[in-house]
């Protein structure tokens, strides 16, 4: 199963910040919207960065409430990777793993096009597991 198909079946929609807007700005968002992260970037929808629940908590824990009147610039990560439509579920689950982030955002000729998080690669996952075993037992019923 590839990007491709997450994005089809889940939708394409991405929320995402601009980075001068408020650290307060992410926590309604993130809040209103139930999520875990926004990609941050500019008009021409190029990721700059992406926001998490996690750089929110991070920027708390340094600066305090003060936090939250600073830009989102300041707190984003920046080295954000990202992953084309074409990767499986597979290479995005190692890329998540081994960088240890939740959220990926897709990219097509530098545009954002979509983002996987690790729920929607772990769904998936599961989801191919059980047609294996179904299928393990319908061959196994019938032999």
């Amino acid at each position: 199963m590839t990007v491709a198909r997450i994005l089809r079946e889940k939708g394409r929609e991405v929320l995402t910040i601009a980075p001068h807007h408020q650290l307060k700005d992410v926590v309604g968002r993130l809040a209103d919207r139930k999520i875990g992260a926004l990609v941050v970037s500019d008009t021409t929808r190029m990721p700059l960065g992406i926001i998490s629940e996690r750089d929110v908590i991070r920027a708390l824990a340094q600066e305090g409430a003060d936090a939250l009147e600073a830009p989102v610039s300041r707190h984003m990560t920046r080295a954000v990777q990202t992953v084309e439509e074409d990767a499986s579920i597979d290479e995005v689950m190692g890329m998540m793993e081994q960088g240890r982030f939740r959220h990926m955002p897709v990219v097509a000729n530098g545009r954002l096009v979509g983002i996987v998080s690790v729920s929607d690669i772990v769904k998936r996952h599961v989801d191919a597991l059980h047609g294996e075993r179904q299928a393990l037992r319908e061959y196994i019923a019938t032999a």
